[in-house]
């Protein structure tokens, strides 16, 4: 799965690469978007929810209804990347929600667990300050084969949490 990075760089276009099935970061689709396991794994668990809509840079070009449908998305994946977290345990603290937009002009949530472990100057500030105070290694910290696991649990995760709410997930979409 992972040597599909080396042929293309998906990263260019997150959204139409979703679209066209080859994201190697898509963990499924839901109703609104699809969710995506973090191209940096330095926050174990780490997940994107992207949306399925081309051109949309923030959630308000979205209609209401489709606002709606992309927040209750966000939250399904914060429940499972949550609950995945907390199995796997040690010192997972809590689950951050952001839809920021700031850097990549494309809709998307961030769904962040974060750590009793985490440095002290960066605990109680929102994790992008892992980058700006560059604790985050990217070579050390890159999504690859070790996550298989972990994104496995994932995907069981959601399907679980996307069921119970009457919600819409499908696996490697």
């Amino acid at each position: 799965m992972f040597n599909r990075w080396m042929d293309e760089d998906f990263r260019q276009d997150r959204v139409g690469s979703a679209l066209a099935g080859t994201n190697p970061t898509v963990l499924g689709r839901m109703r609104a978007g699809f969710a995506v396991i973090g191209d940096l794994q330095h926050l174990p668990g780490y997940c994107v929810l992207i949306s399925d809509t081309p051109g949309v840079d923030q959630l308000t070009d979205l209609a209401p209804q489709r606002q709606l449908e992309f927040l209750e998305d966000m939250a399904i994946l914060g429940r499972a990347v949550a609950a995945v977290c907390e199995r796997r345990g040690p010192g997972f603290r809590r689950i951050n929600l952001e839809i920021q937009g700031n850097t990549d002009s494309f809709l998307h949530a961030h769904v962040t667990p974060r750590y009793h472990w985490e440095p002290a100057e960066v605990i109680g500030w929102p994790a992008a300050l892992h980058h700006w105070t560059c604790i985050v290694d990217a070579e050390r910290h890159a999504l690859g084969p070790q996550h298989d696991e972990l994104r496995s649990e994932l995907v069981a995760e959601l399907q679980r949490q996307a069921s119970s709410s009457a919600s819409s997930f499908v696996a490697g979409s």
